[in-house]
């Protein structure tokens, strides 16, 4: 049974830790400043692992750690981590989306192999997250010693791992940003409109989102161009005129340039599909007016 250290009990260290545990992993220490926030995971995990604070960690003898702090903190925790190493020679993660294995240097220097593994999956709390690993890609990357490692703990997930070059860490991140973060933002846009028609904001999100799972359903046998569906799929100047004019003083001006960015994609997936080519070069020349005439 491989030993585990978790330094950093937040909703991705914990959703891990509770994953890995019923996985058949010992967690060996949970790495805290505050041990409040480790409480609700020590709770459902078994064996019970140790908590520590990060200021007394005296020595580090698991066969895998993870670091699961802030982005801005990894570096310093792997400094700590690399003066408590003493026999033992753990393979150390950390689960940064946007940055790669070069900031382990330190680690590197004392012998442990090093790589990252982010889980490209919403975690919003430790408890649910845990469930969410299984089917779930992973990006990960690092030396070779720390990728097989890596692999064995994604299946283990029962995920699915694919590996990038270093340099594209951060574009990779960037993308999973937008595929995540900004379609909720896109969704709040929506909510807004909505609501203006009378609904509540709870009321409008209800409403929408069988809607929003039913486009997720077409992505996944589609391609986003035969996924596209609407206004912009057909080339519909017309109702794309009055879409501008029903927002003229009803919605915030964000919201319509939201709309008017991602009329644009839609457009030009539109041109894949096929749509009326003379019809969607009039819709993007009138985006491209309307955003040139905006004032933010």
């Amino acid at each position: 049974m491989q030993r585990i250290s978790i330094l950093g009990v937040g909703k991705v260290g914990g959703a891990l830790a509770i994953a890995l545990s019923e996985k058949g992993f010992e967690i060996e220490n949970l790495i805290v400043r505050d041990d409040k926030q480790a409480a609700k995971v020590f709770d459902i995990i078994n064996p019970k692992p140790r908590i520590i604070s990060f200021r007394e960690i005296s020595e580090i003898s698991s066969d895998i750690v993870f670091i699961t702090t802030r982005d801005f903190e990894i570096e310093e925790a792997a400094e700590t981590i690399a003066g408590k190493i003493k026999t033992a020679k753990p393979a150390v993660f950390h689960t940064s989306g946007s940055r790669s294995s070069e900031i382990f240097e330190a680690l590197r220097k004392v012998g442990c192999a090093t790589g990252s593994i982010h889980p490209l999956v919403s975690l919003s709390d430790a408890v649910l997250g845990a469930q969410h690993f299984a089917n779930a890609y992973f990006c990960i990357e690092g030396a070779p010693e720390a990728i097989e490692i890596a692999e064995q703990i994604v299946a283990a997930l029962g995920g699915k791992s694919f590996m990038i070059e270093t340099k594209y860490k951060t574009l990779y991140h960037a993308s999973a940003v937008t595929a995540c973060g900004h379609l909720v933002a896109v969704i709040d846009t929506a909510i807004e409109m909505l609501a203006q028609c009378g609904l509540s904001e709870n009321a409008a999100k209800e409403t929408l989102l069988p809607l929003i799972k039913s486009t997720i359903e077409n992505l996944e046998v589609q391609t986003t161009a035969e996924a596209l569906t609407g206004t912009f799929a057909r080339a519909d100047v017309k109702t794309f005129e009055r879409h501008l004019a029903a927002m003229d003083d009803t919605v915030s001006d964000e919201a319509r340039e939201i709309y008017l960015q991602l009329g644009a994609r839609s457009a030009h997936l539109a041109q894949r599909q096929g749509a009326n080519a003379e019809n969607l070069q009039e819709i993007l020349d009138k985006i491209s007016l309307a955003k040139k005439n905006f004032k933010w």
